[in-house]
């Protein structure tokens, strides 16, 4: 009797240990169930709904459900969609290597010739002031300089350089360029300062010792040590020139174009199916960047 009375006393115990167990495992689903919800809601559904209704029917003036894939063959045997394509990479490819040359510079200043780090801090922010203003602001504001009458023609010509105005500072693929790296330098100074700063300084001491100029240390240990960072930035700046359509089109005053461009023109004419199914084909392309960028770097020391 008295083994069956403390077998029958220990069952509630084992209840309620199970149910603290059960609890425990169920806590990291329900600690990720917010962000997971937000996430299909926000990005997974409408990433699906843009991909069903690029296969809908459109004979160029209505649209209707069904599914066809004339949309994507009107993307692939057209010169026109193609060569804005093959645009949009120029664009993309020209920018991220000017924010490079830029960005990397200025992460080594900050990082390794300014040793104290609130005078980091402070050098930093001053790079960012710039950026707390609009976009559209900081486009806009490059007009006065590039134009025929600007500022940087009136120099040259003051100086003699020039008999007249020169055409290729605005409206044209400089001026767009000029305009995306003012918008986009800070997404690629930013991450190659964060891995720069985290170099131990003990390295490049033991370099210089060993009688390492300063361009095998450059070479040997900080661009290697500070790849991630550029690797980051380069997502960063990859995809937001990709998706650009507002800049394209005030500053190549329409002499140019983008996917973006023609997406927002699109869906301006309800054309919605051709719109959706360029806006695939474009996240397709920036992925399939971002996937090669991360196999070619491991951005996870950096995360």
């Amino acid at each position: 009797m008295a083994v069956s009375q403390f077998s029958n006393s220990d069952e509630p115990t084992r209840s309620r240990r199970t149910k603290s167990v059960n609890w425990k495992a169920l806590q990291p689903y329900l600690l990720s169930a917010p962000q997971t919800l937000v996430f299909l809601l926000f990005l997974v559904l409408p990433i699906a709904a843009i991909a069903i209704v690029s296969f809908w029917n459109f004979n160029g003036f209505a649209m209707s459900p069904g599914f066809t894939f004339n949309n994507y063959l009107g993307i692939f045997t057209s010169k026109v969609y193609l060569a804005t394509y093959l645009n949009t990479l120029k664009f993309a490819s020209l920018v991220w290597a000017v924010c490079l040359l830029i960005s990397y510079p200025v992460a080594y200043f900050l990082s390794f010739h300014i040793k104290n780090p609130k005078w980091q801090t402070i050098w930093f922010l001053i790079c960012t002031v710039p950026f707390l203003t609009s976009n559209v602001i900081r486009m806009i504001s490059w007009i006065p300089f590039l134009g025929r009458e600007g500022l940087i023609n009136q120099a040259l010509m003051g100086l003699g350089l020039t008999k007249q105005p020169i055409e290729i500072f605005l409206f044209s693929d400089f001026s767009v360029v000029l305009a995306m790296v003012h918008l986009y330098a800070l997404f690629m100074v930013a991450p190659i300062f964060n891995s720069m700063i985290r170099i131990d300084r003990n390295l490049i001491s033991a370099a210089e010792d060993a009688g390492a100029s300063p361009f095998q240390i450059q070479k040997e240990i900080i661009l290697p040590l500070a790849a991630p960072g550029i690797a980051i930035g380069s997502i960063f700046v990859v995809t937001l020139v990709m998706g650009e359509f507002a800049t394209m089109r005030i500053m190549s005053g329409g002499k140019s174009s983008s996917v973006g461009y023609l997406i927002k023109n699109q869906l301006d004419s309800l054309q919605y199916p051709l719109a959706a199914a360029n806006a695939v084909v474009l996240l397709i392309i920036t992925l399939t960047i971002v996937f090669a960028i991360l196999r070619a770097v491991d951005i996870r020391k950096e995360l």
